[in-house]
């Protein structure tokens, strides 16, 4: 993907040549005709997307961005997005399409799609959360009932999977559609025709309600390493699967929300959002850390008298403040990546913090040691040498533990933890560490 090859079709485009068009992207994966959407106008992008062939441009319209997806949809007719696209989709898919738009399009939209049961399945969709197993699942899966021989099973088995890109399991269910297991296609395979499927289906199947959280859900997946799960409702009656394809978004989405959260954004922004987005998912977390600023300039200001007596003393308000911060991000990180992945296990509040500062005290008494033997040699102030390693030892040891604790305390109060990383843990060590910095130095001042 190239300036050049990006030039090339907006010329084709200007040219309205339709051949050429469709010539320079006949090649490309459906991912990429989406990155080529970025680079184009409205105008432009509806021209050289009404060129692909059905199943290619419902493949490019489920990669694009939702932003971009939303903003393209919205500029076609309701019947163009129907046939051309929603007709070639998952119903997980589709419903995504149109989750964003306004009520009187998506009924429009969904008048002119021929298939009534996939519109059913659409509308189904549309009432989960889209943050739930409901909102991620699709209804396209093969089912079969226990009370069914084999030969049934394989007739049916090939009018579903008409429907069905990947067939990953073939799932049971009872005359009232309660899931009731799995079978393997090579145990069906291999099993007489007469034989009935209760009695060679898999009875232990891992299956998620409709209202599970989609992290959850992709936690679940990624543990026990499973490319499909079903989804069942409060009674167990299986509604539909959730595809490896499907999590994988999840756990991207999440990651990059995190990401950009412990990096003092307030909102999911993307590169190309206009300065208004940007600035307002920026501008809380400054004015967070300008007040943080300026309780931090109050405490120097109060020990203005020491400074004024010993000014070496403000040579090392830098080093005390990057160290507390370096360490309070990396006591946070550990813990919020812990509490993302579930891997904290049962071990008690007490315990974590106990383990966090026995590193602490490992880490600041090495830091405070060199920073000891530098400032023996260079600096013709014994007072402050002992005051300034004492003060980073302290600062290393309360960041650690508060960034420790803040995650778990926000964990616990239901907020993201997220929150403690970046901005927040850095102001509040910065503004600690000052204070004991002078604390400490001035203490050791009046002792020595």
């Amino acid at each position: 993907m190239t300036r050049e090859y990006i030039d090339e079709i907006k010329r084709v485009i200007e040219e309205k040549n339709e051949a050429e068009a469709i010539g320079l992207m006949e090649e490309l994966h459906p991912a990429d005709i989406a990155e080529i959407y970025d680079e184009l106008s409205i105008d432009e992008a509806k021209f050289l997307y009404l060129l692909l062939d059905g199943d290619t441009a419902a493949d490019v319209l489920a990669e694009l961005e939702e932003d971009d997806r939303d903003r393209f949809v919205k500029a076609l007719p309701a019947e163009v997005v129907a046939k051309k696209f929603i007709d070639k989709m998952d119903s997980d898919d589709a419903a995504d399409v149109i989750g964003g738009l306004s009520d009187e399009k998506q009924e429009e939209i969904l008048s002119h799609i021929e298939d009534i049961e996939q519109a059913g399945d659409i509308v189904d969709l549309l009432h989960y959360d889209e943050d739930t197993a409901g909102g991620l699942m699709a209804k396209e899966l093969v089912i079969v009932n226990e009370n069914w021989t084999v030969l049934t099973c394989l007739r049916e088995l090939s009018r579903q999977a008409e429907d069905i890109d990947e067939i990953y399991y073939v799932y049971v269910v009872d005359d009232d559609g309660i899931l009731k297991g799995t079978l393997s296609l090579k145990k069906m395979i291999l099993s007489p025709t007469s034989a009935k499927i209760i009695n060679i289906y898999t009875p232990d199947v891992m299956s998620v309600h409709t209202d599970e959280e989609d992290e959850e859900v992709a936690h679940i997946m990624e543990k026990y390493d499973l490319v499909a799960i079903p989804v069942v409702d409060s009674i167990g009656r299986l509604m539909g699967r959730i595809t490896i394809d499907d999590v994988v978004d999840v756990i991207r989405d999440e990651a990059e929300k995190d990401y950009q959260m412990a990096s003092g954004l307030a909102e999911d922004v993307e590169a190309s959002d206009s300065i208004w987005i940007q600035t307002r998912a920026r501008l809380p977390w400054l004015v967070i850390g300008l007040i943080g600023g300026i309780f931090a300039a109050m405490v120097i200001h109060k020990y203005e008298d020491a400074i004024g007596q010993i000014p070496a003393m403000a040579i090392f308000i830098p080093l005390i403040t990057a160290m507390a911060g370096n360490v309070g991000v990396q006591s946070s990180a550990i813990i919020v990546q812990g509490i993302a992945n579930n891997s904290l296990g049962f071990e008690s509040v007490f315990s974590r913090i106990m383990r966090e500062l026995g590193g602490a005290v490992i880490n600041g008494l090495t830091c405070s040691a060199l920073l000891f033997v530098c400032n023996y040699f260079y600096s013709g102030e014994f007072t402050l040498t002992i005051a300034v390693s004492v003060a980073l030892f302290s600062v290393i040891i309360f960041a650690a533990i508060a960034g420790t604790l803040i995650p778990l305390m926000l964990n616990k109060a239901k907020i993201d933890p997220a929150l403690a990383t970046g901005p927040f843990i850095t102001t509040l060590n910065d503004i600690v560490g000052i204070f004991i910095y002078f604390g400490i130095s001035v203490y050791f001042f009046n002792l020595l």
